[in-house]
């Protein structure tokens, strides 16, 4: 075991891979233990979430306890087949996550400044 550990310290990882995985195109009906079975044969798992509004479903988030193993999972399950559907697996970018949302909250805060200061950018008036 030391001298695989040993190998994987001089591995150089490309920057976007991480722990967390973000996995689309699930079924709807897919349960936690099935996640377990397909996602737990790369490795072990410290959390799975799976997406319950009507806006997360079909999508989960697994979380490795090993970086390699996540690695691995999305090297060999991005595509896969359950129930018909070919799974998407992505690294975690909280960056990308939260970008639509901050757009939205910008154009929310210049919607409010411009009807607090009375400014109108309308053209046709």
């Amino acid at each position: 075991m030391a001298m695989q550990a040993a190998r994987r310290a001089n591995v150089r990882l490309p920057p976007e891979v991480n722990r967390t995985l973000y996995i689309r195109n699930l079924p709807y009906k897919i349960t936690a233990e099935e996640m377990y079975d397909i996602f737990g044969k790369y490795g072990a798992i410290r959390q799975i979430r799976l997406g319950t509004t009507s806006d997360t479903k079909g999508t989960a988030y697994v979380v490795y306890e090993d970086i390699f193993d996540a690695k691995n999972a999305c090297d060999h399950l991005s595509g896969f087949n359950v129930c018909n559907r070919y799974l998407v697996v992505l690294y975690y970018n909280p960056n990308r996550q939260f970008k639509k949302r901050d757009a939205d909250k910008k154009q929310q805060q210049l919607e409010t400044m411009k009807a607090t200061f009375g400014v109108n950018t309308d053209a046709s008036k």
